[in-house]
């Protein structure tokens, strides 16, 4: 398992039907100059040949950046463009086969909402683990439930200190309660697609992570 922690504590998850118009690139630009610290390309509504066209265009923009590129599911697109990562979730290819085909040195994360199906993808290989949804959000219509606060303390108690990411419906006003409750880092959606000024929105989600972070530090 590698311990990435440090570069997914704010990570951007893209939908361009959010984004208000504007170019992906330019969006996902704007929220690194703010803090992000890692992007998943998660684009449902484009078909093979545009989801390769897109992730190959976030790969050369974000060249030389360090922040690292994460493909949503098609982990044959992630190998094609030479993207750091795949990110899976529990109706996708399985973890364990994800892992054997991208190799042990790119990231996986996988989704999760129990503490077993957490223990089960650390087991079958994944870097670190994405618990979802936190809170309901219109971003996963197909989520019939939250795993709140108390999912995400429950989830960190069953896996240890293996990293936790959590996601759905999080924000600047919530980000550092994610934190407390046990998460290393958040990724958002809505929160920076659809902010009028992702750059700013990225800073103040940043800010917030930290605050968290340095509060559990102190309650050691």
């Amino acid at each position: 398992m590698n311990d990435n922690r440090d570069r997914l504590r704010l990570y951007l998850v893209t939908d361009r039907d959010l984004a208000l118009g504007r170019p992906l690139v330019d969006v996902v630009l704007a929220a690194v100059a703010g803090g992000v610290t890692a992007v998943q390309v998660r684009e449902k509504g484009l078909g093979g040949r545009a989801f390769l066209a897109e992730v190959r265009a976030l790969a050369a923009a974000l060249a030389g950046s360090g922040v690292p590129l994460i493909v949503n599911d098609r982990v044959d697109v992630a190998l094609a463009t030479g993207a750091d990562g795949a990110h899976v979730g529990q109706e996708d290819l399985p973890a364990a086969e994800a892992r054997r085909l991208l190799g042990p040195d790119r990231l996986l994360g996988v989704s999760v909402a129990t503490a077993v199906e957490a223990r089960a993808a650390l087991a079958d290989g994944a870097d670190h683990v994405s618990v979802s949804p936190v809170f309901l959000t219109p971003t996963k219509p197909d989520a019939d439930r939250s795993v709140g606060l108390e999912g995400v303390t429950r989830i960190r108690r069953a896996i240890g200190d293996a990293p936790l990411i959590a996601i759905g419906g999080i924000s600047a006003a919530n980000a550092r309660q994610v934190i407390l409750a046990g998460a290393d880092g958040v990724a958002v959606v809505s929160a920076v697609m659809s902010a009028p000024d992702p750059e700013a929105e990225a800073r103040a989600l940043s800010a917030e992570i930290a605050a968290g972070l340095a509060a559990r530090r102190r309650s050691r």
